[in-house]
C-alpha cells in the first residue's frame, strides 16, 4: 500500500440499487476525477462540498453515466486528502465502467480500507476510531450501535491517551533520575511514585472489565439450543426467529448440522444455534451432527435444554455438566399436556406449535444474563480483543516496574517495564505504529472504506 498514490474504489455494497458511490482521494484526486468528468464549468474550477452535474466520458469521448460529482479537498475530508466522490446510476455495469475509466486516467484500485487507513495516517482518527467504524458497521442491536458511536466519538482513545499521558509522567520522572544523576533529581520510588502507578493500573483494570461486554456486543452472546431428538428445538429457533428458518419435521434426527442465527434481547445480540438431537445413533451423518452439538454445547455462553413436556422423558445434561453455566430448561409442547415428571422442574414453559411462552424466554433469557440497561451502563464502552490483549501486556509490565520501583536499586529495571506499558497502551489508539498491526486492523475492512 503505497500512501502517496491516489486511489478509487466503489464505496456502495455490491449489486444493483438506485445509486453507486465511487470514491477517488490522493493527491491528485481532482485532476485524475477531471479526466473522465465534464460539466459546464470544469471539475477543478467547482467549490467544495457542493455536487455539480456533470458526464463521465470514456476515452472517446462516449458518454457513460450521467453523475453527480463532489469535490472535498484536504485536510478537510474523510481521508485528509483532496477526495471526489462520483454519485452514479447504480447498476453493476455502469458502476464497474465509470470506476475503470477513474482507472485508466491514472488512479489505483484501492486496497480493502485503504481510506480509513490513509484516515489514521493523516491523523483524522486514531485506531480504535478505525476499528469502530466496522463495529457501526457489523452492529445488530441499538446498544452495539451505540457503543461503536461513542468510540468513533473518540472516547475510548481518549481514555487510553490519559492512562498513557498519566503514566508517560512516570517514566519521564524515573528516566530523568537515572540520565541525569549529577542534578539530584529525586528519585520519588516511595509512596508517590507507587501511588501513581496504581492509579495508572486502576484505569486499566476498569477498561479490562468491558471486555467481555464487547465481546458480547460485537460477536452476540453463543446460545446453543440443544435436547434430544425431536422435543422442538428447530421449532424453537423458528419461533425466536419469526419466520421458518430451519426444517421442522416429526422424523427424529432431521437436524444434522448446525444452524446458527441472531436475534436481538433487550439490545444485545444473541445468536441462537441449532444442534443436532443427542441420542445414540449408527448413522455415521447423524454421529457427525451430535460430535459438534456436544462441541457447541462446551462453547456456549448460555445453554438453551429444550425437553418434550408432554412425555416422560429425561434431561440431557446433568448438574455437573451445568455447574456454574448459564444455563434454561424449556419444557415445550405444553399444548400437549405435561406428564408428572415435570411437575416439580423449573424452567420456562411454552409451546412452539401455538406460539405460547417466547415472550417469557425472552425475558428468562435477559434476566440470565443480566442484559439490561442499568447493569450494562448508560453507555456501552466496551474493548475489542486487541485492545483487551495491549492491556493485559501493559498490566503485567507495571506488575513488574512496581516490584522493581520498591527496591531503592530496582529504578533502571523499572525505568524498562515502564516503557513496555507506555508502549503497550500507546498500542491501543494508534501511538506506536507498527506495520502488523495496522494491516491486520485494515486488512479485516471492505473495499472502498
Amino acid at each position: 500500500m503505497n500512501i502517496g498514490d491516489t486511489v478509487a474504489a466503489v464505496a456502495t455494497a455490491p449489486g444493483v440499487g438506485a445509486v453507486s458511490l465511487i470514491r477517488v482521494s490522493g493527491p491528485e484526486a481532482i485532476q485524475i476525477s477531471a479526466k473522465a468528468f465534464r460539466c459546464k464549468s470544469g471539475l477543478e474550477s467547482q467549490p467544495e462540498r457542493y455536487a455539480v452535474l456533470g458526464k463521465v466520458l470514456n476515452a472517446d469521448g462516449v458518454v457513460l453515466d450521467e453523475v453527480l460529482a463532489t469535490v472535498f479537498k484536504g485536510p478537510r475530508s474523510f481521508t485528509g486528502e483532496d477526495v471526489v466522490e462520483f454519485a452514479c446510476h447504480g447498476g453493476v455495469l455502469v458502476t464497474r465502467r465509470v470506476l475503470e475509466r477513474l482507472l485508466e486516467c491514472g488512479a489505483r484500485s484501492a486496497e480493502p480500507g485503504e481510506f480509513s487507513h490513509r484516515a489514521f495516517e493523516n491523523g483524522k482518527l486514531d485506531l480504535t476510531q478505525a476499528e469502530a467504524i466496522m463495529d457501526l458497521i457489523s452492529a445488530q442491536t441499538d446498544m452495539a450501535m451505540r457503543a461503536a458511536h461513542e468510540q468513533l466519538q473518540g472516547k475510548l482513545g481518549d481514555q487510553s491517551e490519559a492512562l498513557r499521558e498519566n503514566l508517560l509522567g512516570v517514566v519521564a520522572h524515573v528516566e530523568a533520575y537515572i540520565d541525569f544523576p549529577e542534578e539530584d533529581i529525586d528519585p520519588d520510588t516511595g509512596a508517590a511514585m507507587l501511588k501513581r502507578v496504581d492509579e495508572v493500573q486502576e484505569g486499566i483494570k476498569k477498561m479490562l472489565s468491558t471486555a467481555e461486554q464487547g465481546r458480547i456486543l460485537r460477536e452476540g452472546v453463543r446460545t446453543v439450543i440443544c435436547g434430544e431428538p425431536n422435543v422442538g428445538k428447530s421449532s424453537l429457533l423458528n419461533g425466536l426467529l419469526g419466520y421458518e428458518r430451519a426444517i421442522v419435521s416429526d422424523v427424529e434426527g432431521t437436524t444434522r448440522d448446525t444452524v446458527e442465527e441472531v436475534i436481538n434481547v433487550k439490545g444485545i445480540p444473541v445468536r441462537l444455534i441449532d444442534t443436532a438431537g443427542v441420542r445414540e445413533s449408527s448413522d455415521q451423518i447423524e454421529q457427525q451432527g451430535i460430535v459438534r452439538s456436544e462441541k457447541q454445547i462446551e462453547m456456549a455462553d448460555l445453554i438453551l435444554e429444550v425437553v418434550d413436556g408432554s412425555k416422560a422423558g429425561k434431561r440431557l445434561l446433568n448438574e455437573e455438566q451445568i455447574q456454574g453455566r448459564h444455563h434454561i430448561l424449556i419444557i415445550n409442547k405444553t399444548d400437549l399436556g405435561q406428564d408428572d415428571v415435570w411437575a416439580g422442574s423449573g424452567g420456562v414453559r411454552i409451546s412452539c406449535q401455538q406460539e405460547n411462552g417466547l415472550d417469557g424466554l425472552a425475558d428468562a433469557i435477559s434476566d440470565e444474563l443480566l442484559l439490561s440497561e442499568s447493569t450494562w451502563g448508560g453507555h456501552a464502552m466496551a474493548i475489542n480483543a486487541r485492545h483487551q490483549d495491549c492491556l493485559k501486556k501493559a498490566t503485567v509490565a507495571l506488575n513488574n516496574a512496581r516490584e522493581a520501583l520498591e527496591l531503592q536499586t530496582g529504578v533502571e529495571f523499572a525505568a524498562i517495564d515502564l516503557r513496555e506499558a507506555l508502549d503497550s497502551i500507546g498500542e491501543i489508539a494508534g501511538r506506536v505504529d507498527t506495520e502488523e498491526i495496522l494491516g491486520e486492523i485494515f486488512g479485516s475492512f471492505c473495499i472502498g472504506k
